[in-house]
């Protein structure tokens, strides 16, 4: 009696907001692979020979796999967490020898008729892992041996996935930055993330063009470091004095070198690079002085940005496969190549824009149905959706994604553990990366790094991986004692 009672209690608190959500997704993720895939003249719908048949077998075993996860104790998933996380290392280390070659990347294990990408099941490991350790008795982050374990059970799986030459998938461990912050991580790991990203993509886009002597991508980075250094060491207790000789320093180098460019090429960006690594050595004498790490902080994040920008076309040019370097420089449109590495991007914006404002219908798309968009049933099914569906379609898909990330955080911000509330904005801040991510690739406007849309793109990895990922939150969720 005690045991269905309690089986009557978790039906009764199970977000069923959530589920609805996550069928109308499947549902509409399996009308999208229809549309991507179907041909009149070979199998049908309902064909197991083909990708539409084959992902409803995929999707009921999802809805099995679901039930099954709410029928298990919540405390299994973290007394396990570890055990779960270790199981997952084993197999992509396995995978990295035994995966065959597939379009150059060794991610995915035969068994049979059946191919497993080991990857997507690493990502609610590595939030479980991370889940256990946060929840541990004592813990704190802003020690540097926690901190040291956090990064650890993020790095190892992504590393192992770059190792199988998955860049796409080994970025989405980066989405546990998010999760991180909700969690007290400190702004200045976010700022650095975000600048790095601006950096990149200003050095690389303006490089090339020359204001005199001096490369304009470059002394871009370099203002921009230059002021958001200031900007810091003004909320630095409000320290002005520290502010105005930098300030003081800067307008004298400058004067100096205006004078020196009228009879000699000088190249600004060395002019502010020494100005920067002046004010940093200043800035770390005053963090020992005052007994402030904030100033050393201020100073590692300016040294930090003038190496990040002078590396980045080594990392560029001599890190990168070319196929990524391609891929890069069209994206950035440093290069048009319609027929190469664009040909994905074109193709898919041709689609989405054809669809007009209702679409064209359920499969009566032309670019689909013709297949001019390659992996249009998994990277790329996002274009299907605004083909066939139009802009309305789209809007639909883009609102039930909001609602599930809106209500995976209002969920974790309920737990009554903090393990509940990291893996919940684990489960949300991947969800939301992916969505993004390939949402942004298919109208051009993040690199193609080929991820698949969760609960949409074609496969069975995927959508098990996301099932899994989704459904021990929900599980967890219910046994939650209210507050």
């Amino acid at each position: 009696m005690y045991r269905d009672n309690e089986r009557r209690s978790l039906w009764l608190s199970v977000d069923w907001l959530t589920i609805i959500v996550y069928i109308l997704m499947v549902g509409c993720g399996w009308l999208s692979i229809c549309g991507a895939s179907y041909e009149y003249d070979t199998t049908g719908l309902f064909d197991p020979a083909g990708r539409p048949g084959s992902q409803l077998i995929w999707i009921g075993s999802a809805f099995a796999l679901s039930f099954i996860i709410l029928m298990l104790e919540r405390d299994i998933y973290e007394t396990f967490a570890y055990l779960f996380y270790g199981l997952i290392i084993l197999l992509l280390i396995a995978t990295i020898f035994l995966a065959p070659d597939i379009k150059g990347s060794r991610s995915w294990l035969v068994l049979g008729p059946i191919r497993l990408q080991p990857a997507e099941f690493a990502k609610f490991a590595t939030a479980l892992a991370l889940a256990r350790l946060m929840n541990s008795y004592n813990f704190n982050l802003f020690t540097l041996r926690n901190f040291g374990l956090v990064l650890l059970i993020i790095l190892l799986p992504m590393g192992l996935v770059l190792m199988q030459k998955e860049t796409g998938s080994a970025l989405v461990f980066l989405a546990f930055a998010l999760m991180l912050y909700r969690e007290g991580m400190s702004g200045y790991l976010l700022l650095a993330a975000v600048c790095a990203v601006t950096f990149f993509v200003t050095v690389m886009k303006f490089d090339d063009t020359l204001l005199g002597a001096t490369p304009a991508g470059a002394l871009i980075v370099s203002s921009l470091t230059l002021i958001i250094e200031m900007l810091l060491v003004t909320g630095l207790r409000n320290d002005r004095l520290t502010l105005r000789i930098i300030l003081y320093g800067l307008v004298a180098a400058l004067l100096t070198a205006i004078i020196a460019s009228l009879y000699i090429p000088v190249n600004f960006v060395w002019v502010l690079v020494g100005v920067i690594l002046t004010s940093s050595l200043m800035l770390i004498v005053q963090a020992i002085v005052k007994l402030s790490w904030r100033y050393a902080l201020v100073a590692l994040f300016a040294l930090s940005s003038v190496a990040f920008m002078l590396s980045v076309n080594y990392v560029f040019n001599d890190m990168l496969e070319p196929h990524q370097q391609q891929r890069i420089r069209v994206s950035l449109g440093l290069e048009d190549d319609p027929g190469g590495s664009g040909y994905n991007v074109n193709q898919s914006k041709i689609a989405i824009g054809s669809g007009g404002l209702l679409g064209k219908g359920f499969l009566n798309g032309t670019q689909t149905k013709l297949k001019y968009v390659p992996e249009q049933d998994t990277d790329f099914i996002f274009c299907t959706v605004g083909e066939e569906f139009g802009f309305v379609g789209s809007i639909v898909v883009l609102t039930l994604f909001g609602v599930m990330i809106v209500r995976l955080i209002t969920l974790a911000e309920r737990q009554d553990t903090l393990f509940g509330r990291v893996y919940g904005y684990s489960v949300a801040s991947i969800i939301l990366f992916h969505l993004v991510i390939n949402v942004g690739m298919v109208l051009g406007l993040t690199p193609v790094i080929g991820i698949p849309l969760p609960f949409f793109s074609y496969g069975g990895s995927s959508l098990w991986g996301f099932t899994i990922l989704l459904f021990i939150f929900l599980r967890i969720d219910a046994s939650r004692k209210e507050v």
